[in-house]
């Protein structure tokens, strides 16, 4: 049964994906006392990346914010994975974000709030969060953008 986060996301018209398999030796998160920490997760849809190259050169800023929102969909499914329950969801903590971007591309703030805008949408005030949004030469796969999340779950013991 799915809980209110889901029941959010369905009415955006939005489905959690499956978690995203590993590219490489890590798990897609981890969960510490009452923290839970996501890998870089790339915009992969049906575990293939359906745009691949440079933001403000082969991808406009309007894809890549697109493209950060599914990177967002991805971390809450690896939240999901081991929280069992995205009810469990006390705040979002941090968000950070990787750009891949031409040179001349100054934008990344306004690419990761394709993430951020998920995360506020989905979980309301919880999802309210700080944030890095970094430009890089390049990502695994040639993934125009990759996000990383931080949560903090309510105690079982406050549950």
């Amino acid at each position: 049964m799915a809980g209110a986060v889901e029941a959010q996301l369905a009415e955006l018209g939005l489905t959690l994906p499956a978690v995203v398999p590993p590219l490489a030796s890590y798990q897609p998160a981890v969960q510490s006392g009452v923290y839970v920490y996501t890998s870089g997760q790339l915009p992969m849809v049906d575990g293939k990346l359906a745009v691949t190259g440079k933001v403000g050169a082969e991808v406009t800023p309007d894809e890549a914010k697109e493209l950060a929102k599914t990177c967002a969909l991805n971390a809450l499914a690896a939240v999901k994975s081991v929280a069992g329950d995205l009810d469990r969801i006390k705040r979002v903590v941090k968000v950070v974000g990787f750009v891949a971007s031409a040179s001349d591309f100054t934008g990344q703030p306004a690419v990761i709030n394709g993430a951020s805008e998920l995360l506020g949408a989905v979980l309301g005030d919880k999802g309210v969060h700080a944030r890095s949004a970094v430009g890089v030469a390049v990502l695994p796969l040639d993934a125009p953008v990759e996000v990383e999340v931080q949560v903090e779950l309510v105690d079982a013991a406050d549950a």
